[in-house]
């Protein structure tokens, strides 16, 4: 395709991972972009900010996983250096220390998934029960990330997907549903059996290093966003902050013409929506051409989860012996992780005492509480995982409530969740909640669907050059063997018996 020859603008809604890697593709390719963002800067709840203090503080602490390869691509272009080294990571539960993992890639590559049952270390949870899990094999392979899988096994729930399988309650309790707090931020009765096998297969049983991370040496708005926005603003984008979009101005060709923020209209040749559910949600309760659409209004059937993230300055220098850890069974259905900011953190390398950032997923019942309340409780977790923090007394502390800030995957949900291509014309959709055929999960299919969407964008004017996507790691051998086998299995099975069984 050719350069764009002239002027076409675009109006990308949302300054996250998506809003972002496609308002920098776009812009690149000679297209008039214009990037509005509701809150007060870009990267949405992932930058990050400062407080009155000048302490920095996020939304909760974002990994970078192994699989992340358009991610890593883009660091490169940008030629930013903003990770820590690969990490160890443990798991807690009240009893003390239960899990730690390897660096996976530094280990003898063993076929899919022996490496990651072998070489990772549980403390307490008996052979007998992590045997387990073997028979899940078949849904994992069973599971291909089509349309007809994600359709079949949307309707389960990942307790029930569990259950039928035949894995322990034991390793259920102690390893799956931990996993999925800290995955999909729920507990299983409330996941999607689908969003759970392509969650967990992505990020841990593909390929043996899948599960290895890296963390940010700061705040993700500081350390990634704020180098890319200055390339995408030198490049002639447009990123304007505290624009709250309220409508769209659609014409008898249904084509959008304009994008509305109150009192104001952006004037667009195309429009590539990148904001979360909730965000998504709300701009749909103000916008009457919105309310108008089927697949639009099937949004407000979707859910998003509530997070609590928490922040603690110790007076004191406390061992941590793993930079990032998950944490289970403290509270019915609720998951937390917490990092040691002194390890990861340049701003808190030095400091004289202990900085820790603690996150809980699936939070309902702490959102309401008052920080007098949540401080204190978050010590007492942490001690209970690493006795020194019980001495400790906290010096500072920083608590941010965000509801309904996550996707939720609950079962049954796929078929309300939009596909890139709208029924406007020349509207697209990016972001992690989206449908793509891509295989990635979280920060990376954000960044994925922003690229797939200003893609889309090229196609419709016909002006520009692709960007470049990185496909998800194929296959290992065995497992692309033994889906073939059962695709041909299930083919045979529907001829014979043609929509036979409720799927």
């Amino acid at each position: 395709m050719s350069q764009v020859s002239q002027d076409k603008r675009v109006v990308v809604v949302g300054a996250g991972w998506a809003g972002l890697g496609a308002t920098d593709h776009l812009s690149k390719q000679g297209y008039h972009v214009t990037l509005l963002e509701a809150g007060s800067y870009p990267g949405g709840l992932v930058a990050g900010w400062k407080t009155a203090t000048g302490r920095s503080v996020e939304a909760g602490i974002h990994g970078f996983w192994y699989p992340y390869r358009n991610i890593f691509s883009l660091i490169n272009q940008l030629g930013i250096n903003p990770f820590t080294t690969w990490t160890r990571s443990s798991q807690y539960s009240p009893a003390g220390l239960e899990v730690e993992s390897p660096i996976f890639q530094e280990l003898p590559q063993l076929p899919t998934p022996l490496g990651t049952f072998l070489y990772t270390q549980f403390k307490r949870l008996p052979l007998i029960d992590r045997l387990s899990a073997l028979p899940l094999l078949y849904a994992i392979i069973d599971f291909d990330n089509s349309d007809e899988a994600w359709r079949r096994y949307d309707f389960v729930t990942a307790r029930e997907l569990f259950k039928d399988f035949g894995v322990s309650a034991r390793l259920y309790r102690e390893s799956f549903e931990p996993m999925l707090l800290v995955g999909l931020f729920a507990p299983g009765e409330q996941c999607s059996a689908a969003a759970t096998i392509g969650m967990l297969y992505y990020f841990i049983l593909a390929h043996q290093p899948d599960f290895d991370v890296v963390w940010c040496r700061g705040t993700v708005g500081e350390k990634i966003f704020r180098p890319w926005v200055e390339r995408i603003e030198k490049s002639g984008a447009k990123v304007l902050a505290n624009r709250r979009v309220t409508d769209l101005v659609v014409d008898d060709n249904n084509q959008v013409t304009g994008v509305v923020c109150n009192n104001e209209i952006f004037e667009a040749d195309a429009v590539i929506f990148a904001v979360g559910i909730t965000g998504m949600k709300k701009i749909l309760s103000n916008s009457p051409s919105l309310q108008k659409r089927d697949e639009f209004r099937n949004v407000s059937n979707l859910g998003a989860i509530d997070v609590l993230a928490t922040r603690l300055w110790f007076d004191r220098k406390i061992h941590i012996p793993r930079p990032s850890n998950a944490c289970f069974g403290f509270d019915t259905a609720t998951g937390w992780t917490f990092f040691d900011l002194n390890a990861l953190h340049d701003e808190y390398r030095n400091e004289s005492g202990t900085v820790v950032e603690a996150d809980f997923y699936h939070a309902n019942q702490f959102i309401s509480l008052e920080n007098e309340e949540i401080v204190p409780r978050v010590q007492r977790y942490l001690a209970n995982c690493v006795p020194e923090f019980r001495k400790a007394k906290v010096v500072d502390s920083s608590v941010i409530r965000l509801p309904q800030a996550v996707s939720h995957f609950a079962p049954g949900s796929y078929r309300y969740m939009l596909p890139a291509l709208t029924s406007f014309k020349n509207v697209f959709m990016s972001g992690d909640w989206i449908v793509t055929r891509h295989g990635s999960w979280s920060q990376e299919k954000a960044y994925v669907t922003g690229l797939e969407a200003a893609n889309l964008v090229i196609s419709y004017f016909g002006e520009g050059t692709p960007a470049k996507i990185i496909p998800v790691e194929t296959d290992e051998a065995h497992i692309q063997l033994a889906r073939t086998v059962n695709k041909t299995a299930r083919q045979i099975g529907k001829s014979i018996l043609p929509e036979f069984w409720l799927p």
